[in-house]
C-alpha cells in the first residue's frame, strides 16, 4: 500500500523512495527534453547577443544603439532580471508547484525574446532584455527542483550536471548562427540579428509542448496535501516503464511520514536555509562565488586579448569562442557519471581546485610571453573542461542539500548571488584589468579568478555533502517530516549543524 493516513493532515509514503528506485527509462528522458534543453536556448540566445553587439551598431541595422550599450547596459539589465526574476519565481515555486511556474517562466521568456526580435528603439531592446533575464532567472528555480525531485537518485548527479551544462552547447550554436546571421550576403543587416531571435522563439515553443506532458513534482504534491495526485502521478509513471522494460520494478527501500501544510513561511525558509544549514550556506555561497569569478576572469576580455596581444581578426574570434564553449559542455558529459560513483565532496572539491590551478599555470605561461592564440586558447579549453563540471556541481549542491520546502527558493538565492557576482562584480573589476593592454593586469585577472576558485575547492574538501545515490529526503529531511527514530538529525538542525 502507497500511504496510509494515522490522522488528518498526515500522511505515512513511499512515494519518494519509488521514484528513487525507477531504472532509467524512456519517461526520463522526456523529462530531460521537457525541462533540461531550455540551457540550450539560454546559452544559444546569450553567445549571439555579445557576437551581434558590432552589427547592431552598424547604420542601417534597423536600431539606434551603440556595441558598449548592447555589451554593457544591455547585458546588466539582462543580468538585473535575471536576479529578480529568480528570486520572485523561485520564492512562488516553491509555494504554488513545480510545473505552474515552469510553464510561466518559459512563456515569459519567449515572449520577451520575441519582442526583443521587432524592436524599433534602444529603450525596447533594454526592456525586453530584463523581462528575457526574469523568465530565465525564474526557469533556473523552476527547473532544477523539478528535475531534481523526478530523476531517481542513482543518477541525478550526472543528470543536473548534463544539463547545466548543456548551456554551453547552445553557446556553440550560437556562435555558429551568429556567423550566418551576420552574412550580409545571405541575410540583410537589419533582418539577420532578429531571425536569431525568432529562431530561439520557435525551438522554445516546440519545448513547450513538450514540457506540458511533464508532471507536477509528486513530492511537492506530498507536503501541499494533495496525496492523492501524487500517487496517480507516480503510478502513470511506474506502469509507464514496467510496459518498456517488461520487469516488475524492485521493492521500493523505506516510507516517510509527513505533517501536511498548503504553505511553508518565508521567514521559516530563511531560518533553515541560514541558521539550520548554515554550513551548507556557506558552502554554496563559496561554490557560486568561485565559479562566478573563475569565469568571468577569462570571459572577460576574452576577444580582446585574443585581438590585442595576438592580433586575431576581430571577426575570427567567434571561431576561438566555440572551441572553448565546446569544452565547456564535455566537461560535465564527460565528469558528470563520477559525481555519483566517486562522490560529490571528492569531485566538486577537485574539479574546483584543478581547474583553478590550470589557470594558475596559464596566467604563469600567459606572463612569461610562452603561448600563442592557439595554445591559449587550448589552455582556456582545458581549464573550463574542468571548470564547468564544477560550475554545474554548483546548481546540484543547492539543489539537493536543503529541505523540499526551500528547495526552489534556495537555488534562486544562491543563483541570484552568482549572477550578481558575475554580472556586477565581475565587470567591473576584470573589465578594466583585460582592457589595459598591459600583461600583467591581465596575469592579474587570471590570477584572481584562479585563487577564489581554489578557495572554493577547499571549502568544499572540507564541508560538502556526501549526497551521491541518497534520496533528497536523506540528505535533507523535509521540514514537514515527523519525528521518528533518528533524532539525532533533527538535534544537529537545531543547534545550527547541517547533517551529512
Amino acid at each position: 500500500m502507497a500511504h496510509t493516513e494515522p490522522r488528518p493532515g498526515t500522511i505515512t509514503t513511499a512515494i519518494p523512495a519509488r521514484l528513487d528506485r525507477l531504472p532509467w527509462s524512456r519517461w526520463h528522458w522526456r523529462i530531460v527534453i521537457g525541462l533540461g534543453t531550455v540551457w540550450i536556448l539560454d546559452g544559444l540566445e546569450v553567445t549571439v547577443v555579445g557576437n551581434i553587439a558590432g552589427r547592431l551598431s552598424e547604420p542601417g541595422s534597423g536600431l539606434p544603439i551603440s556595441s558598449g550599450e548592447v555589451t554593457g547596459v544591455a547585458a546588466a539589465v539582462y543580468v538585473a532580471g535575471a536576479c529578480s526574476g529568480a528570486l520572485f519565481w523561485g520564492r512562488l515555486t516553491d509555494r504554488y508547484g513545480r510545473k505552474k511556474l515552469f510553464m510561466i517562466t518559459l512563456a515569459v521568456y519567449l515572449g520577451a525574446t520575441a519582442l526583443t526580435a521587432v524592436s524599433f528603439q534602444t529603450w525596447w531592446f533594454f526592456l525586453f532584455r530584463f523581462f528575457t533575464g526574469f523568465g530565465i532567472g525564474g526557469e533556473y528555480a523552476a527547473i532544477n527542483s523539478a528535475i531534481d525531485e523526478l530523476i531517481p537518485a542513482y543518477y541525478r548527479g550526472r543528470v543536473d550536471l548534463i544539463i547545466n551544462g548543456s548551456f554551453w552547447l547552445g553557446a556553440v550554436g550560437g556562435s555558429l548562427l551568429s556567423i550566418l546571421a551576420l552574412n550580409t550576403a545571405v541575410l540583410p543587416k537589419d533582418v539577420g540579428w532578429r531571425l536569431t531571435f525568432a529562431l530561439g522563439v520557435v525551438l522554445g515553443l516546440v519545448i513547450l509542448l513538450v514540457r506540458r506532458t511533464v508532471p507536477e513534482s509528486p513530492r511537492w504534491l506530498l507536503i501541499h496535501g494533495r496525496h492523492q495526485e501524487a500517487e496517480r502521478v507516480v503510478s502513470d509513471i511506474e506502469h509507464r516503464i514496467v510496459a518498456e522494460k517488461g520487469a516488475p520494478l524492485p521493492r521500493p527501500a523505506g516510507e516517510l511520514t509527513i505533517h501536511q501544510r498548503p504553505s511553508i513561511g518565508f521567514g521559516e525558509i530563511a531560518r533553515t536555509v541560514f541558521t539550520a544549514y548554515r554550513r551548507r550556506a556557506v558552502l554554496g555561497f563559496s561554490l557560486f562565488i568561485g565559479q562566478a569569478f573563475l569565469y568571468n576572469a577569462i570571459t572577460f576580455g576574452f576577444g580582446a586579448i585574443l585581438t590585442r596581444f595576438f592580433h586575431v581578426p576581430t571577426g575570427n574570434t567567434g571561431y576561438y569562442f566555440g572551441v572553448i564553449a565546446a569544452g565547456n559542455f564535455c566537461g560535465p558529459l564527460l565528469l558528470g557519471k563520477l559525481f555519483d560513483t566517486v562522490g560529490r565532496r571528492v569531485m566538486i572539491s577537485s574539479t574546483y581546485l584543478v581547474s583553478g590551478l590550470l589557470l594558475f599555470g596559464t596566467a604563469w605561461l600567459f606572463g612569461r610571453g610562452s603561448l600563442t592564440a592557439v595554445t591559449l586558447t587550448a589552455c582556456w579549453c582545458a581549464v573550463l573542461f574542468v571548470a564547468s563540471a564544477g560550475a554545474s556541481s554548483a546548481y546540484l549542491t543547492v539543489s539537493e542539500v536543503f529541505p523540499m520546502e526551500t528547495r526552489a527558493m534556495a537555488i534562486a538565492f544562491f543563483y541570484a548571488l552568482g549572477t550578481a557576482a558575475g554580472g556586477i562584480s565581475g565587470p567591473l573589476l576584470f573589465a578594466d584589468l583585460t582592457n589595459t593592454g598591459h600583461v600583467r593586469d591581465t596575469v592579474l585577472a587570471f590570477g584572481i579568478g584562479a585563487a577564489l576558485m581554489c578557495a572554493a575547492g577547499l571549502v568544499a574538501a572540507l564541508i560538502a555533502v556526501p549526497a551521491e545515490r541518497r534520496s533528497l529526503e536523506d540528505v535533507a529531511r523535509p521540514l514537514t517530516a515527523a519525528e521518528q527514530a533518528s533524532g539525532t538529525v533533527r538535534a544537529d538542525e537545531r543547534r545550527g549543524r547541517a547533517p551529512e
